[in-house]
C-alpha cells in the first residue's frame, strides 16, 4: 500500500511539475481584458441569422471572406486553397483560380483585378485567367510577411493589408487557426498593418504593435483605415489624411466577441462578423501569464476554441451600430463578415463552413 502511494504522489508530483514547468511556444503578456457585458445594448441577443440561405461549395469549405466581381458573381477564397465563383442566384459554383496556399481576404481594384492576401505567401494578385503574382512576401526592410490576413485597395491603387502576426505564422503553426490561437493567448504586439505601393513595388508598415491585425476596410474617401484588433475585442480607426493623419484611435471597443474581416458597403458603412464568443477563460487569465501556459501544457481539446455561434454587425464611420444579426444556435458556425451583392442580398462568409449564407430583402 505504501509502495502504491508512493507512485501516485509522485506521478501527482510529475504531473504538477509539467503543468508549471514545460516549455511552450508563448510568452504571455499580461493586459486587462474589458468587463464583457454579454449580448446587451446594440449587440442584443436575437435570430435574425436563422433566416439564412445557402449556396453549397460543392465539397469546398472556409468562405473566409467574399468578393463581388465586376460580372455580379460572388467569389471566395477556401481552405484548399482555391478561389470559387458562386452564382447566389443558380447556385453555379466554378472555379477561378488556385494559388496554392491559404487565401484568406480578397478584393477586386477599381479595374476589375482581383487582390488577395495569403496566408501562407502574402501579397497576391490574380490574372482574369486566374494566374498569380506574389507583390509582396516581406516589407522594404526585409521581414517577412507569414500571416497576410485581409486588405482593401485606395482609389490610387496602394493596397493595405494585415500581417495578423509576426511570431506566429500561419504556415509554420500548422495552419490559420492553430497560428490564431497560440497569437491570441500570447496576447503580445505581433499584429501589423502593411501599405504596399504599386508605384515603387515597396511594402512598408503602417501600424504595429497590435494583438491579431485582422479586418482592413478603407472609407469610401480614402480618409480611414479601419482594423480589427482581434485580441483586444475593438476595430480600430487609423487616419490617413487631414490633421489627424497617422493616429490611431478605438472606434468600437468591448465587443462581445472576436472580431474578423471588414468590409465596407457602398453606403460608406461597414460589416463585420464576431467568429466566435468571448471566453470566460481568456479573459479571466488575461492577467496573469503563467495561468495561460498552464492552460497551454493541457490536451487541444481542452484549451479554449472557437464557439458555435453566429453574429455580424453593420455599422458607420462614427461606430454607431446600425445592425445586429445573430443566431445563438450557429447553424452558419464563425461568421467571419459579410458583403453586399449588386441586387441587395447580403453574403455571409464563414471560418469552417462548406457553404455560403445569404439574406435576401432583410
Amino acid at each position: 500500500m505504501k509502495r502504491i502511494l508512493t507512485v501516485v504522489l509522485g506521478l501527482i508530483a510529475a504531473g504538477l511539475a509539467y503543468l508549471a514547468l514545460w516549455p511552450v511556444a508563448i510568452a504571455p503578456v499580461a493586459w486587462q481584458a474589458p468587463q464583457d457585458e454579454g449580448y446587451t445594448g446594440a449587440f442584443e441577443k436575437n435570430d435574425r441569422l436563422k433566416a439564412l440561405e445557402f449556396a453549397d461549395l460543392r465539397g469546398e469549405s472556409g468562405p473566409e471572406d467574399a468578393a463581388v466581381g465586376p460580372d455580379g458573381a460572388v467569389y471566395v477564397p477556401t481552405h484548399s486553397g482555391k478561389i470559387l465563383k458562386v452564382d447566389i442566384g443558380t447556385g453555379a459554383v466554378a472555379e477561378f483560380a488556385s494559388p496554392g496556399g491559404r487565401v484568406l481576404g480578397i478584393e477586386f481594384s477599381d479595374e476589375g483585378e482581383l487582390y488577395a492576401a495569403d496566408a501562407y505567401r502574402g501579397l497576391l494578385k490574380i490574372a482574369a485567367d486566374g494566374a498569380v503574382t506574389v507583390l509582396a512576401d516581406k516589407t522594404v526592410d526585409g521581414s517577412p510577411i507569414v500571416y497576410a490576413n485581409d486588405l482593401d485597395i485606395a482609389a490610387d491603387g496602394v493596397i493595405y493589408f494585415s500581417d495578423a502576426s509576426t511570431k506566429f505564422g500561419a504556415r509554420a503553426n500548422g495552419g490559420t487557426l492553430p497560428a490564431a490561437l497560440l497569437d491570441l493567448m500570447e496576447h503580445g504586439p505581433n499584429g501589423r498593418v502593411l501599405k504596399y505601393d504599386p508605384e515603387t513595388r515597396e511594402t512598408t508598415v503602417l501600424i504595429e504593435g497590435r494583438s491579431y491585425a485582422n479586418g482592413i476596410a478603407l472609407a469610401s474617401d480614402g480618409s480611414y483605415l479601419l482594423v480589427a484588433e482581434t485580441g483586444t475585442y475593438s476595430i480600430l480607426k487609423h487616419w490617413l489624411t487631414g490633421s489627424r493623419a497617422g493616429e490611431t484611435e478605438i472606434l468600437i471597443e468591448n465587443l462581445p466577441g472576436f472580431p474578423d474581416n471588414i468590409n465596407d458597403n457602398p453606403d460608406g458603412t461597414f460589416w463585420t462578423g464576431l467568429v466566435s464568443p468571448r471566453s470566460p477563460v481568456v479573459d479571466m487569465t488575461a492577467g496573469s501569464p503563467f495561468a495561460r501556459k498552464v492552460i497551454m501544457r493541457l490536451p487541444a481539446a481542452l484549451r479554449p476554441g472557437p464557439q458555435r455561434y453566429s453574429f455580424a454587425i453593420r455599422f458607420d464611420g462614427d461606430g454607431t451600430i446600425l445592425e445586429n444579426l445573430q443566431d445563438p444556435a450557429g447553424a452558419y458556425a464563425s461568421v467571419t463578415g459579410a458583403v453586399d451583392a449588386a441586387d441587395g442580398t447580403v453574403v455571409f462568409t464563414s471560418l469552417t463552413e462548406p457553404r455560403l449564407g445569404y439574406l435576401r430583402g432583410r
